[in-house]
Parts: C-alpha cells; structure tokens; sequence
C-alpha cells in the first residue's frame, strides 16, 4: 500500500484507443495529451532512486509533478520521497514493487534509474501499461533486449527517451563538436577516440548479512541469484558516503551479471556523440577487436570463474572498424572525452571543455547560422528532460530515441564481449548478429531468472 495519499494534481488528458498490445487500453499517438490545458501538468513516477534515480527526478520536478516512487532499498525510498515533498509540497506515495506504479491510471509517464538489468522488463511493462518512458543509459543488458524495446516502442506509440543528456545539455558542445566534423572543419575523418575511463580492481568480498533495508533478492530480479557480498567495514547507509567495495547494490557497474562496466556506462555518451557525428546512427561496425585489456579475473569460454571480485575489464583498448574507412577507439586510457582526428586537423571535447585549432579557428571563422540547430533538428531544450516532456506532448521521439542508442550501444556490448572471448568479433549490421561464431551469438541475449521473466 502506499504510505500516502494518491496525488490530486489533474492528470494529463489523454485519449484512449483500442489495441491488441497485452489486451490493454492505450493512448494514441496521434491524438494522446492534444486537449492538453496549459495549466495542466504532466504525472510522472520514478522508478530507482539512488544517485541518477534522484538526478533526473530532479530535473523533471520543474515540468511535471512526482506521485509516486518506487525502490527496493527503504532508506532510499523514504530520503527522496521527503526530497520531493520538500520541493513540489506533496510526499509521492512509495512503493518497493514497481508493478504498483504501472497499475495506476494517474501516471502518465515513468522514469527508470535501476541498475541495468532491469531495465528493459520495467521499461517494456511500462509502455504496455500505457505510459511513456525515460530510461537511463545503457538502455540494455544485452543487443537483444534493445530489438525487443524497439518492437514494443513501435507496437505501443509510446514517446521513450534514453537518458544519453549529452545530447541535450553541457553547454552544447558536443552539439559544436559534431556541426565542427560536419561542416569540414577536420577535413574526412579518419579517427575518434573515446576515452571513457576503467576500473580498480576489487579484493575478494565476502558474504555478510543483508542489509534491514534491503531487498536483495528483489534488487537481483532477473539476474542470478547469488548471496549478498560487501566489505563490513565500508558498508554504509545512503548518505553515509557509498561503499569502495560491495556487491551489486552499490557497484552494480562492476559486475557483467548487472552492467557492462565502463565500456557500456561511459561509452554510452561518447560513443553516442561519435555516432551521431560520422552518421553512423543506422547502421555499425564491420568488426570490432580488443587490441588490449586487463581482466581482473580469470574466465573460461567468456565467463568468470570466480564471483567473489568485480568482474568487469579494468583496462582496455578496443577498436571498431566503421563506415568509410573511420577508425573507432574506445579505451581506458587517457582524458576522459572525445578526440575528432581528420585529414585537416583535429580537437578535443568532453562536458567541460572543446580545444584544438578547428574550434579557435571559430572566431575568426564561425560555423554557419543555425549549425547547432541542425544539428539538434530545432531549438535546443532547456535540459533532457525539457526535451522528454516536449516529446510527449508533440507525441514525436525525443532527441535519444532507441533506435540510435541501440545501434551505438551495439558497439559497446560487442566490445565486452570481444574482451570476454579475446578475439575479433565481425559484425553484420543489417541484420545485427556476429557472423560464423555461434558462441559469440550466445552472448546476444540472456534469460531471466524464474519469476522475473518480462510480462508481455
């Protein structure tokens, strides 16, 4: 039961069609929020509180108002829901089970910031309940979980935003940067390095009690289930200060049974932003190869062989070949940003600066007018969400759309899975599968674990 009382804001007025989608009732496309009052607001929940649950809840607080939120760590749940009320007046009502929220015909749309692994069931049983969707990045586990969000985007009409905000905010510079490569400013490009940063590797980590506030196996949901490991002695509550060590609920990053470690967290945003600027957003790599990488490990036929220790490549350097000869770097090493290498010049951007000649050669040669806004496809939102909430009323995908993120996420899982079988991996991009390696293709996919299966 909710621990308050239902929101009385006016929902959002949409119209309902009939569809045969999971035999639900859900709103038209085409005709969904069009009676929309100017001083109605948009109803939105949150799903996963912890760290970028609360960030982009945040954000939103301006433009919608929270009903509800839902997690599985108590302490989380009640410190933002207190966070809320203290901001919109109102306490949303909390829930551990996220189904309770899609139950409610209050709630227009949804925000999902669980760890990885659960994203694409809470997403895909969001849209067939009716409600749109802002879901984090990596969007997916796997390749195969993003073609079944694709489809069930296209069944439902529902307006997705992935939250790739490099696209939308940082001052626009990675806006600048690809109206720089696209107007000939390097000359044909010939490289782009992604330095997305690696891990430290974990000492072994025991199994102690789980925490009173925790429900672990619900926070495992589709993965394995396996006993709660963290080091006592850094084993904090939220707000505390978050763990150097532990199992998933912190560091869920640093385990393939949750993640994709940085090669899928970091390499979201600039392998997106790389993308985008060579026009790569439909199509992939012909081949994807380690060139270096340091497990912290051992692993046998791509699986590790212990599981007392993070996981996930700690160093690497991993190469995709792309379209038109343009040679794709993702590693470890160096800043952390994006270096645009071409034939006439190169430069450097991330979320704090753009350097290099092509981007001084600005003041004395500017990009055309508009160039930013080409770019974006109109006027800039104030923020990703501003962009999310324009998308639902106009009922047109926002500017992260999934077809897009799943195509450049496609590289990143394929890097980890070159890591994880240390060999070249070559890739069909037209019907997305790697070609003549069956146990390469086994790594496309995994199943959920009994009981969590996604509800179609």
């Amino acid at each position: 039961m909710p621990t308050s009382q239902a929101t009385t804001r006016r929902r959002f007025l949409q119209t309902s069609t009939a569809t045969a989608a999971a035999g639900l009732l859900l709103p038209s496309p085409s005709t969904a929020l069009a009676t929309q009052s100017a001083n109605d607001r948009p109803v939105f929940a949150t799903i996963g509180l912890r760290n970028q649950g609360w960030s982009i809840t945040q954000k939103t607080l301006k433009f919608a108002d929270f009903a509800a939120l839902a997690d599985v760590d108590a302490d989380v749940l009640g410190t933002n829901a207190e966070r809320i009320q203290q901001r919109q007046g109102k306490r949303p009502d909390t829930y551990k089970d996220y189904r309770k929220i899609l139950e409610r015909k209050d709630i227009d749309a949804v925000m999902i910031a669980t760890p990885d692994h659960w994203h694409t069931k809470v997403a895909v049983e969001a849209m067939y309940a009716g409600k749109d969707v802002y879901c984090e990045k990596p969007l997916t586990l796997t390749i195969a979980e993003g073609k079944l969000i694709e489809k069930v985007v296209k069944e439902t009409g529902r307006v997705f935003q992935v939250g790739t905000m490099q696209r939308t905010e940082s001052g626009q510079r990675f806006l600048q940067a690809i109206a720089i490569v696209r107007a000939g400013r390097i000359g044909t490009v010939r490289r782009i390095t992604c330095g997305i940063g690696g891990f430290a590797p974990s000492p072994k980590i025991p199994v102690v009690p789980v925490p009173a506030e925790l429900d672990w196996d619900f926070w495992l949901g589709p993965a394995p289930k396996v006993p709660y490991r963290a080091l006592p002695e850094m084993r904090k509550g939220y707000g505390g200060g978050v763990p150097l060590y532990s199992n998933a609920h912190y560091a869920f990053r640093n385990w393939h049974e949750y993640s994709g470690g940085k090669l899928t967290d970091w390499g979201a945003h600039h392998v997106d932003i790389a993308c985008w600027a060579i026009g790569a957003n439909d199509t992939g790599p012909s081949t994807v190869t380690p060139l270096n990488y340091t497990l912290p490990v051992e692993y046998k036929d791509g699986y590790p062989l212990v599981d007392d220790m993070y996981n996930i490549a700690t160093k690497f350097n991993v190469r995709a070949a792309m379209p038109n000869n343009v040679e794709l770097l993702i590693t470890s090493d160096g800043d952390n940003g994006i270096l645009f290498e071409g034939t006439k010049g190169r430069f450097f951007v991330n979320r704090g600066k753009i350097v290099g000649k092509p981007v001084e050669d600005l003041k004395t040669n500017p990009l055309p007018d508009g160039a930013i806004e080409k770019v974006y496809g109109g006027k800039v939102s104030e923020n990703h969400s501003a962009n999310f909430i324009d998308s639902i009323k106009s009922r047109k995908q926002p500017i992260s759309d999934v077809w897009t993120h799943n195509r450049m996420l496609e590289i990143c899982h394929l890097s980890n899975i070159a890591i994880r079988l240390d060999r070249e991996l070559k890739w069909d991009p037209k019907i997305r599968e790697i070609i003549g390696d069956k146990q390469a293709n086994s790594f496309l996919s995994r199943e959920n674990r009994k009981g969590f299966e996604i509800d179609m």
